[in-house]
């Protein structure tokens, strides 16, 4: 059944039929149609942020934290523009985002009128799919579809441009269930393939699964079936910042986060795996570190979504293009019909080996008695909630979020909020405001650096606004950090621009906001601290002030392998390759 209504009230409606409760934004005369049609009603939630960078991060942590796409709605221009870096960063890291937008009317459209931009053209690099809405009658249709391709296959950022005198005129309006598609991604993987996965699965020595955010975003039923297979194999699994929370940090087979900050076991394990299993991430440099040098000499299989990323940055012996969840699901029957087989007295000795790894406790650091080391400042957080029901944990961008990643231990998906892809600092306070709307009642914590909180800390306002209690625990060692570290290591300690020397006092900062503020600069105060913050019914900034000098290891040198790594403090200074030998 169609309705005659407004533009304006279309968009209202198609956000109700989706099952929208909330929706992230910021007025302009572009909008204001809209936005007057969301004062008329109370099944939306809106929440007035500061940025429009703040909506679609807001946005993403939303979406992140629940699995529903998240919505923003900003004005025309500068508003568009400005929701740009989320965009690209939702497109980076898969996350389902409907980003609306106000335009100029039609006709004035191309005359370069007050806050016109081109925002389809702009943003057509930076999202999954976008439209232009021309005519009234077509807006609820658009609207649909947005929803549909933003969260099947591969998920990512729509955006939808709606014109100011679209959203005044009178139009039919349809429902979801009227809409037809063609935009079907395959969800079920090849048979052929999956039964030659299992073979491999079956004869292999040494094999590993790698797997990413896919895993998440492709709901619940993938990370339980995923946890089945690992258990049920005693395969070894390791994980892509992306993907931490998919299998528990505290389960048996997990060897940590790899890649260029990723532990010592796990990226060795990735070099010298006969086997390598890819479920539902990219292959992304941060990962692979030298491609040639790359998993060298094992079998490469590649689960994802998305065709597109088979075969784009490594080549795969055992490509299977499919939904992660259909794709496990039928792994697991295959596997179960053939006996249950895997060369078990190999995989055994392949564990051995990595606990052989393990010895070298590449997360080794000394700590401090008079300065906050910032990696004991994450293992008092990790001790003091690690025990809460619903932890949620978001982060800023550098060394504060490798950090978060190497103490911090994920049981469940969709805990951990991190810009992973694209890097964006001044991510991590916005998404983490998303996540507190989502989640009421859950304890939300964004670990920050200083310089990454201070890019988007206007959002403290929103979240006093709307009585948000997020925790803001800020790691100030007052210098960009990973800019620092790679200008020691990499630049001949040449520290160009790497540092403030203006920065606020957070505690004032924090109650000219209306939060609370809390200051601690002793290791023997932290706790105590720690659970002030905590104890709090509100908002909280943290100003944790840690070693200002302090390196993120291992790492995985620029250009290098990831039998080579930088171990800093661990057992052994220095680049150490797979026997445990010293090489500079």
């Amino acid at each position: 059944m169609s309705k005659e209504m407004t533009g304006a009230k279309m968009v209202v409606q198609a956000l109700k039929d989706q099952g929208v409760d909330t929706v992230f934004g910021y007025p302009g005369g572009a909008v204001l149609p809209i936005y007057d049609e969301v004062f008329q009603q109370n099944d939306i939630r809106h929440i007035l942020v500061r940025h429009e960078q703040g909506a679609v991060h807001a946005a993403e942590g939303y979406a992140r934290s629940t699995g529903k796409p998240g919505v923003a709605l900003v004005t025309s221009g500068p508003g568009a523009t400005n929701a740009v870096t989320g965009l690209t960063d939702a497109l980076m890291d898969s996350i389902p985002i409907i980003v609306l937008t106000g335009q100029v009317p039609t006709f004035m459209i191309g005359s370069d009128a007050f806050q016109e931009a081109d925002t389809v053209g702009i943003t057509r690099p930076c999202t999954k799919h976008n439209w232009l809405v021309k005519e009234t009658d077509a807006l609820s249709g658009i609207m649909h579809e947005a929803f549909h391709v933003a969260t099947s296959g591969r998920p990512g950022p729509v955006l939808v441009d709606i014109p100011k005198d679209v959203q005044f005129a009178t139009g039919k309006y349809t429902g979801p269930k009227a809409m037809q598609s063609h935009y079907q991604p395959q969800v079920k993987g090849d048979l052929e393939e999956i039964t030659e996965l299992v073979a491999a699965m079956e004869k292999a020595k040494r094999p590993v699964f790698y797997t990413g955010g896919g895993v998440i975003n492709s709901g619940p039923a993938a990370s339980q079936l995923l946890r089945e297979l690992v258990d049920a194999t005693g395969f070894p699994i390791t994980s892509t910042l992306m993907g931490l929370g998919a299998y528990p940090a505290s389960g048996k087979n997990w060897l940590g986060m790899l890649g260029m900050h990723g532990l010592y076991e796990a990226n060795l394990a990735m070099h010298d795996c006969d086997l390598m299993i890819n479920i539902g991430a990219r292959f992304d440099d941060r990962i692979t570190g030298r491609i040639d040098a790359f998993s060298p000499k094992s079998t490469k299989a590649h689960i994802d979504i998305d065709p597109s990323s088979i075969n784009k940055v490594v080549k795969t012996d055992i490509p299977i293009v499919g939904d992660v969840a259909h794709v496990l699901e039928d792994i697991l029957k295959v596997w179960k019909s053939r006996g249950r087989k895997t060369n078990a007295d190999a995989v055994a000795k392949w564990h051995g080996q990595i606990n052989e790894w393990r010895k070298v406790n590449c997360l080794a650091y000394t700590n401090s008695e008079t300065t906050i080391k910032p990696q004991y400042a994450l293992q008092r957080l990790e001790e003091l909630t690690r025990d809460h029901p619903s932890r949620y944990i978001c982060t800023e961008v550098g060394q504060h979020q490798m950090w978060a990643a190497q103490y911090l231990g994920f049981e469940d998906p969709n805990r951990w909020m991190t810009s992973g892809g694209l890097g964006t600092m001044g991510y991590g306070t916005p998404a983490s405001i998303g996540v507190q709307i989502a989640h009421p009642d859950a304890l939300v914590i964004n670990v920050a650096g200083e310089a990454s909180w201070l890019m988007n800390m206007q959002e403290m306002g929103t979240a006093v606004q709307y009585r948000a209690p997020v925790k803001q625990f800020i790691l100030n060692n007052e210098r960009l950090g990973m800019v620092r570290q790679w200008q020691e290591l990499l630049h001949g300690e040449r520290y160009s621009n790497s540092w403030s020397e203006a920065l606020p006092d957070f505690v004032k900062l924090a109650e000219a906001f209306g939060a609370k503020g809390i200051y601690c600069d002793n290791p023997a105060d932290l706790d105590d601290a720690i659970r002030e913050m905590l104890a709090y019914d509100g908002p909280v900034i943290f100003d944790c002030v840690v070693e200002k000098h302090e390196n993120c290891f291992p790492m995985i040198p620029s250009g290098k392998a990831h039998n080579e790594m930088l171990l800093g403090e661990a057992e052994t200074q220095g680049v150490i390759d797979a026997k445990g030998s010293v090489l500079v």
